[in-house]
């Protein structure tokens, strides 16, 4: 059994704890997974037994307790060198760290008008101006990505890394809003959409039961 424990929300909503349940299972780290759903009256107690934050997700090694998504991307990527979980030359590094830190503090508008719920579909929703001008920022970041470091593989950076991981939940998005798009970018959002991990992930979502009404729109 191995000593990682990976404390997720619901499947269906939480985008920040697909990144690193995504980034563990394609990189074929063993975890424990822990799955608590949000907004329930439980939530709170449950989450506080685990995270510092009381949030999701968390990576627990040991004693050791790593909160953030991106900051578990990074401890993994040190406690697993051989994974190469960040692409190998520096440039493409330095690259694939930017678009992530990017990925992770911005993007608020898409994130508000376009929520996580994989089970439904609400086509030509949220595409307010701000949205837009998100979702163009992205679909640039990953042209300039796959054009500069991506002839290796089918990912951002040829092979599958961190960034992938951090940018999973949008190719999410786009699949439940129908967004359409061509070229290269719809070939990695599909790349994506193949990968074994990330359709265990959605069906693990469609059967759960849970149904958080602000995100059901």
């Amino acid at each position: 059994m191995s000593d990682l424990t990976l404390v997720i929300g619901n499947k269906n909503y939480s985008s920040w704890s697909l990144r690193p349940w995504l980034l563990m299972r394609v990189a074929g780290i063993p975890f424990r997974e822990v799955r608590i759903p949000l907004y329930d009256p439980a939530t709170a107690a449950e989450l506080a037994s685990w995270s510092p934050s009381g949030l999701v997700p968390l990576l627990q090694d040991g004693d050791l307790k790593v909160w953030d998504s991106l900051a578990i991307g990074e401890y993994l990527a040190e406690r697993f060198p051989a994974c190469h979980l960040w692409p190998e030359g520096r440039e493409a590094r330095a690259m694939a760290r930017a678009v992530s830190a990017e990925m992770h503090s911005g993007f608020g508008h898409l994130r508000n008008a376009m929520f996580m719920n994989i089970r439904r579909r609400h086509p030509d929703r949220g595409r307010t101006p701000e949205s837009l001008r998100d979702i163009e920022r992205i679909l640039t970041i990953w042209r300039d990505c796959r054009d500069r470091f991506g002839a290796d593989g089918d990912f951002l950076f040829g092979h599958f890394s961190i960034a992938d991981a951090m940018f999973a939940p949008v190719v999410l998005r786009f699949r439940t809003y129908e967004y359409p798009f061509e070229g290269v970018v719809a070939a990695y959002a599909a790349t994506m959409l193949e990968l074994p991990a990330l359709v265990e992930w959605i069906a693990d979502a469609e059967q759960e039961s849970e149904s958080i009404p602000q995100f059901d729109l």
